[in-house]
C-alpha cells in the first residue's frame, strides 16, 4: 500500500471523497466530533461527539466494487451513548462527551464496540434486522393481546422480510471504578479483556464481569500536593496480551508485563528523550506532556505526540526515539499566546497507517499533517469546506512564520487557532482517511 502517489510534478495525490454534518458556520457545542475510529476491516467508521452520541457509517458496497475504488461511507447507525449525569457526592457535573470509541474484533453477524465519557464505559451491541415474524395466535397485527378464548384456529407463524433494521443496544456498563476523568480505553489482543486510564490510574476489566476490575498502574501519591505527573494515554500491544504502554505528562512512556507483578506500579522500560538544554523555556515542560501514544500494527514500534512534534520509537530503545517529525515548530515563537488562550493544552491525537509506513496526526486552521517514514517526505493539507467537492484534489498547504511570505503560503499570524484537527484515523488497508474537523467529518483517499 504506497503512501504517496505521486503527479509528474512529484505532489502528493490525496482528494476529497466526502464530507459529513452540516457545513454551516452556526455550530452546536453538541455537535462537535470528539473521536473517530475504523473498525478492524475498516467496513465500519465511528465518531463520537460532545452530545454523547455514535455515529456509525458504513462503507459504500458500490464504491468498494468500482473501479478505481473509491472510499464513500454512508451512515449505518445513530444512538445515544451516554446521557449527562450528577455526582451528588462531590456535585460535578458529568459531561455525556464521548471521550473514546474501540471496537473488538468481530466474532459473529453482530458488531461490538467500547464507548466511554469520562466515568462509566458502555459495550454496544450493534446488529441488524431484516426479518419479522407474523400470524402470531394470541397477538394482533398492531401488537396488542388476544384473550386465548377467542381463538378459534391456530396458525402457525411465518417469517417474513422487513425494511433493514439496525439496532443498538448496551450489552455491558462498567461503572464507578475511576474517580478521574477516564482518557483511555484499548481492548487487548486476547479479545476478552481490556484497560481503562484515568489521571492516576489504570484498570483492567473483563468484558463479561461489570462489577469488579483489577487496579494495575496507580501513580497517585499519598500526598496530593506531592503530584508531579499525570497519566495522559494508554494502550495495549497489538500482539503480546501482557503488554501495555502509558503516557504521562511529563514526556515519559512506560512499558509494563502484567506478568511480573499484580500492580504494575514498576515499569519494565521506560522511554524518554533527553531534553534540549537550547530549547528550555518556561513553556518545556507542558509542551513536553504526550497527548497520544499509539503502538504500531506490527507491534514493534510506537508514536507519540506532543505538542510540535511526533516521535517514533522502536520497543528496544528506550533512550531516544528513532524518527522525530516536527508537526507545527512555527508556533514555537508563539506559545505564549497560545498559553494565554489555553491551545497549548490541546490534545492532538496521532494515528498509523496500515502498514506502518505512514503517520497522521493535526494541527491548527483544520492543517493536517501526514509523515512518510521510508521517504521522509511529508505534506500539510486542509480539512476545508472550499474543496468539499469529489474528486477535488488537495493542494499542499505551507505556513510562513517570517521573512517574505510567498504567494502560496499562509503567514503564522493569519492560522485560525479555534480550527484544530484534533481528532483522526486511518483505514487499516487502504489509503482512506478521515479526519474530524470541528462537526464535520472529511474523507479523502488517494487520488482515483
Amino acid at each position: 500500500m504506497p503512501f504517496f502517489s505521486k503527479s509528474g510534478n512529484g505532489d502528493v495525490q490525496w482528494c476529497f471523497a466526502q464530507v459529513k454534518g452540516t457545513l454551516d458556520d452556526d455550530v452546536t457545542e453538541a455537535d462537535i466530533i470528539s473521536c473517530v475510529e475504523f473498525n478492524h476491516d475498516g467496513e465500519l467508521l465511528a465518531t463520537g461527539d460532545k452530545g454523547g452520541r455514535v455515529v456509525i457509517f458504513q462503507r459504500d458496497p458500490g464504491s468498494k466494487s468500482s473501479f478505481p475504488r473509491r472510499g464513500e461511507y454512508n451512515v449505518y447507525s445513530t444512538f445515544q451513548s451516554h446521557e449527562p449525569e450528577f455526582d451528588y457526592l462531590k456535585s460535578l457535573e458529568i459531561e455525556e462527551k464521548i471521550n473514546k470509541i474501540r471496537w473488538l474484533k468481530r466474532r459473529n453477524p453482530a458488531h461490538f464496540l467500547l464507548s466511554t465519557n469520562d466515568k462509566t464505559i458502555k459495550l454496544w451491541k450493534v446488529s441488524e434486522r431484516d426479518k419479522k415474524v407474523e400470524g402470531y395466535n394470541t397477538r394482533a397485527e398492531n401488537g396488542s393481546l388476544i384473550d386465548p378464548v377467542n381463538v378459534s384456529s391456530l396458525r402457525v407463524p411465518t417469517i417474513k422480510p422487513m425494511e433493514l433494521m439496525v439496532e443498538a443496544s448496551p450489552r455491558r456498563i462498567f461503572a464507578n471504578a475511576h474517580t478521574y476523568h477516564i482518557n483511555s480505553i484499548s481492548v487487548n489482543s486476547d479479545q476478552e479483556t481490556y484497560l481503562s486510564a484515568d489521571d492516576l490510574r489504570i484498570n483492567l476489566w473483563h468484558l463479561e464481569i461489570t462489577d469488579q476490575s483489577f487496579n494495575i498502574v496507580d501513580i497517585k501519591p499519598t500526598n496530593m500536593e506531592e503530584l508531579t505527573e499525570v497519566i495522559t494515554a494508554a494502550e495495549f500491544h497489538p500482539v503480546e496480551c501482557n503488554l501495555f504502554v502509558y503516557s504521562s505528562s511529563k514526556g515519559t512512556i512506560r512499558l509494563c508485563d502484567m506478568r511480573a507483578a499484580a500492580l504494575c506500579d514498576r515499569h519494565a522500560k521506560l522511554f524518554e528523550e533527553p531534553e534540549d538544554p537550547t530549547n528550555r523555556s518556561f513553556f518545556s515542560e507542558i509542551i513536553s506532556s504526550i497527548s497520544d501514544v499509539k503502538l504500531s500494527n506490527n507491534g514493534r514500534y510506537m508514536i507519540s505526540r506532543d505538542y510540535l512534534s511526533v516521535k517514533v520509537w522502536d520497543l528496544h530503545m528506550e533512550t531516544k526515539p528513532i524518527e522525530t517529525y516536527p508537526v507545527h515548530e512555527y508556533l514555537r515563537s508563539k506559545l505564549c499566546s497560545l498559553y494565554e488562550n489555553d491551545c497549548i493544552f490541546d490534545k492532538f491525537e496521532c494515528c498509523w497507517n496500515g502498514n506502518d509506513m505512514a503517520i497522521m496526526t493535526g494541527s491548527y486552521n483544520n492543517f493536517f499533517r501526514m509523515f512518510d517514514r521510508t521517504t521522509k517526505r511529508e505534506v500539510t493539507l486542509e480539512a476545508s469546506k472550499d474543496i468539499a467537492k469529489p474528486k477535488t484534489i488537495l493542494k499542499p498547504r505551507k505556513v510562513c512564520s517570517g521573512g517574505k511570505r510567498k504567494k502560496d503560503e499562509i503567514s503564522v499570524d493569519c492560522l485560525d487557532f479555534n480550527k484544530k484537527i484534533l481528532h483522526t484515523a486511518w483505514h487499516p488497508t487502504e489509503n482512506i482517511i478521515a479526519v474530524a474537523a470541528t462537526n464535520n467529518l472529511f474523507l479523502f483517499q488517494d487520488k482515483f
